[in-house]
């Protein structure tokens, strides 16, 4: 029996309200069977993004007046997690699967994700990466290089990764990154490496597909309906 395909598809600069929205539709479109599995890959302009554990009536509802006195936007979405930056110098991925029976562990897709962008951490650029105990991500060493955070509808996953390859470190200073002190995040090139985003875009695409049991496939912007 074939596997199902995962088709990378790069939209470039994309901004944040429109990615969101596309995800949403595509989605609709996986719950109702069609089209493919996607992994869409995709660099935003500046925005934080809070997930539901930001979002819970407990927190300081002034915890991000620094951000919006900046000039960031603030937008609340559905995935798991506290805040986190997107901005220029990143490579962001979302993965649109449609779980099937046997498959449906959410834990199991967000491992994959870690451990995907982890190995082509290493295998691009030399660096040490991997998954730290008890936190969501991506760690090179003591410092974090990629933040996670996936939601799922109908058993299709949506929202993903942001990894640092040049990103403006300074702003992660204006609030608490995934509720971490702001000094432990880094991007790969902080830490000494020439990051090349098409390789490390295709190293996380190849291994994602791998371990989610599905063949990799390249499509192009007519396959995300963009």
């Amino acid at each position: 029996m074939t596997a199902p395909r995962l088709v990378a598809v790069d939209l470039g600069r994309v901004v944040y309200e429109e990615a969101l929205a596309l995800q949403r539709a595509l989605v609709e479109r996986r719950r109702a069977g069609e089209g493919e599995d996607l992994l869409l890959l995709v660099e935003h302009d500046e925005v934080v993004t809070t997930g539901r554990r930001a979002q819970a009536a407990e927190r300081d509802q002034g915890e991000l007046a620094p951000v919006t006195a900046a000039g960031l936007r603030v937008v609340e979405v559905e995935r798991g997690g506290a805040a986190t930056y997107h901005g220029p110098g990143q490579l962001v991925g979302y993965p649109i699967v449609r779980l099937g029976e046997g498959e449906r562990d959410l834990h199991r897709v967000l491992r994959a994700l870690e451990d995907s962008v982890a190995a082509a951490i290493t295998s691009t650029t030399g660096l040490p990466a991997g998954p730290r105990a008890g936190l969501t991500g991506v760690w090179s060493g003591e410092k974090k290089v990629c933040s996670i955070g996936i939601a799922c509808r109908g058993w299709v996953t949506y929202h993903g990764f942001a990894l640092n390859l040049t990103a403006d470190l300074a702003r992660f200073r204006l609030f608490r990154p995934c509720d971490l002190e702001a000094n432990v995040m880094a991007s790969l090139e902080a830490l000494g490496a020439d990051p090349d985003r098409a390789a490390l875009a295709d190293a996380i695409h190849q291994g994602l597909a791998a371990r989610l049991g599905r063949d990799p496939a390249k499509g192009e912007r007519a396959d995300a309906g963009a």
